[in-house]
């Protein structure tokens, strides 16, 4: 039986050592960035938010400035015109509703009874005097809870002011990319010594045609949700199918909880209008059609778009969904696909060179 080399023994051991104590560092390291991100998450969210943004503006204020409008003007027309976009869109989901909200309302007390008729029957059996105690009850409940739920109003307020805030910072930031950003990379070149003046720029290039890529994806992914849940609506016959179809494409940028709730006011819609058999269909359809894109475009799209295999895909969306929730969830992917971009480079930096060609260096005759 062989013996164990104390010799080797110990060099094992320090270096196992050594390499877990600058893991530890690393580890370390990277919990001081979080914590930073973290105190500085008002400023870090809204630049996130008009990085994502100008990446899908970028291409029409470049043909501008490319047929010689001045980079302010490009800038400012691109701007305009997407919030005049943004603003079509909301007008698009509202009018119609707002045309059918006397059909709507009426179609919502319908389908209340519809749901108090079916419980009523086999195989809930459930009599009226119950439904009037579980309203009671919920009533007492609500009462009682009148202190959180003020608490949690005054929450939603601040978020929703937070969020404008949010907004407008990220269309003031988008509006001074599209102006200044050829210069940014020049900018950090003249800023940063050695090697890092090649490197940073490189990498900053590299980063951003990922963002453009992930931008892009995610769009054409919710035009394909928009498309299928759209047309399955429409063969169902459910009203307001363009603002059904306009919501689902838009809640699409917002993983997980966009298309719960696209989905489940699609299937409200269906069923205080068509009744609950087309609410049933409605819900099958969209959860097949999530399944699909969940499953299949989402991961194939990402993936060939940004570089990354279809399950790092979906590992980093459920990961950043864990830690973070929606912000979570929507971040994983990008911030996975610049981390493997800044990955590629180091390690293209630290390969070794191709050796020569073998036969470059036989000798005559060989």
């Amino acid at each position: 039986m062989p013996v164990l080399s104390t010799a080797r023994s110990r060099t094992a051991v320090r270096t196992a050592a050594r390499l877990s104590a600058e893991m530890l560092l690393i580890l370390l390291m990277t919990a001081v960035t979080l914590w930073i991100l973290g105190k500085m998450w008002s400023v870090v969210w809204p630049l996130t938010v008009a990085l994502l943004i100008t990446t899908l503006t970028w291409p029409p204020a470049r043909f501008l400035r490319r047929h010689g409008w001045k980079p302010a003007l490009a800038a400012a027309t691109v701007t305009v015109a997407f919030l005049l976009l943004a603003a079509g869109i909301l007008v698009g989901i509202a009018v119609p509703v707002a045309a059918q909200s006397d059909e709507l309302a009426d179609g919502v007390v319908d389908g209340i009874q519809q749901l108090r008729d079916w419980a009523a029957g086999p195989p809930l059996n459930i009599g009226d005097d119950q439904i009037t105690s579980a309203i009671d009850s919920a009533v007492a409940k609500l009462q009682s809870s009148i202190g959180d739920i003020v608490n949690a109003t005054v929450t939603g307020v601040g978020t929703i002011v937070n969020a404008v805030v949010v907004t407008v910072l990220a269309l003031f930031l988008m509006f001074f990319f599209l102006k200044d950003g050829p210069r940014f990379l020049p900018w950090l070149t003249r800023q940063v010594p050695g090697r890092l003046a090649r490197d940073l720029p490189e990498v900053a290039g590299r980063a951003w045609n990922t963002l453009g890529a992930f931008v892009r994806s995610q769009a054409f992914v919710g035009l394909l949700d928009a498309v299928f849940i759209g047309l399955g609506l429409w063969i169902v016959g459910v009203p307001l199918v363009l603002p059904l179809a306009v919501l689902t494409f838009v809640t699409a940028f917002v993983p997980i909880v966009g298309a719960l709730f696209a989905g489940f006011v699609a299937v409200l819609i269906a069923l205080v209008f068509k009744g609950l058999t087309s609410a049933l269909i409605v819900l099958g359809i969209i959860v097949l059609v999530q399944q699909l894109e969940g499953n299949v475009f989402q991961p194939m799209v990402q993936s060939r778009g940004l570089g990354l295999h279809a399950a790092v895909v979906l590992l980093a969306v459920t990961l950043g969904g864990s830690l973070a929730g929606i912000v979570g969830s929507l971040l994983a992917v990008p911030v996975a696909a610049v981390l493997a971009t800044a990955w590629d480079y180091v390690r293209e930096q630290l390969s070794d060179p191709d050796p020569p060609d073998e036969q470059a260096v036989l000798l005559p005759g060989e």
